[in-house]
């Protein structure tokens, strides 16, 4: 197991030119989108959410990514227009249309 502070060099493939594989970036993705679904559910599943009450779905939009990907896969994602930032080390998944 890697610290945080590294990441995992298995994880984080680059191209010859220093950029980011398509495929280290859509492991990022779909650990960001995770763990946003993750977070949403928790916040779902608080007194108050519940189907006998008025229900509420989760406000949360953003997350902060996970630590087994350096801040520049999220730069890089967001450079191509798949993720926000929102400040604060938050970011949330932009909504991509079937054309894009």
């Amino acid at each position: 197991m890697h610290p945080p502070s590294q990441p995992n060099p298995n994880l984080i493939e680059r191209n010859p030119d220093g950029t980011f594989t398509k495929e280290t970036l859509q492991r990022a993705m779909k650990a960001l989108k995770k763990r946003l679904k993750v977070t949403r559910l928790d916040d779902e599943s608080r007194l108050g959410h519940d189907a006998m009450s008025k229900g509420g779905r989760s406000g949360i939009v953003g997350v902060r990514p996970p630590d087994q990907y350096p801040v520049e896969v999220w730069q890089a994602l967001e450079a191509k227009g798949r993720v926000r930032a929102m400040g604060q080390g938050l970011y949330e998944v932009v909504d991509q249309t079937p054309g894009d």
